[in-house]
């Protein structure tokens, strides 16, 4: 079964992988250009094309899959049987869509039709789910629309940060990928006899790509919600706040990377962004609209990630001192 990878972030390794292990017929992969990154805007491979390099797997990155040049070399030189999509970052035209024989299969990590979109497993944090899933499906033209083949859920700790939760659900998509490429003898198989489930269109809600704003946090918010957002926005954009240093009227932002939520309250009634005290494993209590949360990681621009109780000391701020203000 000659099949066709898309894919670019590191959330599609683990389904490359297992695609690889399949044994069907990989025939190429298909992934973003080397994109400039890094101070010295060096031009650095995808993940997909990292770990397809290891594999002596050709490997295509066209600019625009729209391009009739990629079009022609998908259908006369490639001709799969069977396209899947992971995380790879541009849509599809219909002319690829109806090409291969089996469809083409996505992975949405989000249990369809809730969350489509860009930014499933974020938005899902910072909405407070307690659970998510992901979703093999057939792809049509709408975004995340297609007939769902297979879902597995999957609970939501209230530890999990996004990147941890994008790990656990890679691996559990990439499972996903081997059952249906694989006979009971763990032998490739030759052909694809797969169930569709139609959405319920009326159940959808949705998804979109994060914006930097995004990530600042209203103290005025619950315990919970300010938890949810530093989780659910990690590593991008990341939830901030800003600071203003005694005696100087300059504000400066802190990136904010750990919370814990306070089980043993203060009893402290203070303006919500106020520091009211420091925990005995180098973190702050700051108050908030409901109560309070302790931080414990942070990073102030251009400075390396440091404990909460290490920055308040170097920046000589004090319990009383506030973020997020208006200054």
């Amino acid at each position: 079964m000659r099949t066709v990878f898309m894919g670019t972030d590191k959330f599609a390794v683990p389904a490359l992988k297992s695609v690889i292990k399949s044994g069907v017929e990989l025939v190429c992969v298909v992934t973003q250009p080397d994109q400039p990154k890094g101070r010295g805007l060096k031009l650095t491979p995808s993940s997909v094309k990292e770990a397809t390099l290891e594999y002596n797997i050709p490997v295509y990155q066209p600019e625009r899959v729209r391009d009739k040049q990629f079009i022609e070399k998908i259908q006369q030189e490639f001709k799969p049987n069977l396209i899947i999509v992971v995380a790879f970052g541009q849509i599809l035209p219909k002319v690829i869509l109806d090409l291969p024989e089996y469809g083409c299969v996505n992975i949405h990590p989000s249990l369809l039709p809730k969350y489509r979109g860009a930014a499933p497993i974020q938005r899902a944090i910072i909405n407070g789910e307690k659970e998510t899933g992901v979703t093999l499906m057939f792809m049509g033209e709408g975004e995340d629309t297609g007939d769902i083949i297979y879902q597995e859920r999957v609970d939501i700790g209230i530890s999990d940060y996004s990147d941890i939760l994008s790990n656990k659900l890679a691996n559990i998509a990439a499972g996903m990928l081997l059952k249906i490429l694989t006979k009971d003898d763990s032998s490739p198989t030759e052909s694809l006899t797969l169930p569709r489930h139609p959405q319920d269109h009326s159940k959808a809600t949705h998804a979109p790509k994060l914006a930097k704003e995004d990530g600042l946090i209203n103290w005025e918010k619950s315990t919970y919600e300010i938890h949810n957002l530093i989780r659910g926005t990690i590593p991008w954009p990341g939830a901030y706040t800003t600071f203003q240093l005694t005696g100087s009227s300059e504000v400066k932002t802190l990136r904010v990377w750990e919370s814990v939520l306070q089980t043993e309250s203060k009893g402290v009634k203070a303006q919500p962004g106020t520091i009211i005290g420091v925990t005995s494993e180098s973190g702050v209590v700051v108050a908030t609209g409901d109560g309070e949360i302790i931080i414990n990681i942070v990073q102030p621009a251009d400075k390396a990630k440091m404990k909460t109780k290490d920055f308040v000391n170097g920046y000589r701020l004090k319990i009383g001192n506030t973020f997020g203000t208006k200054f």
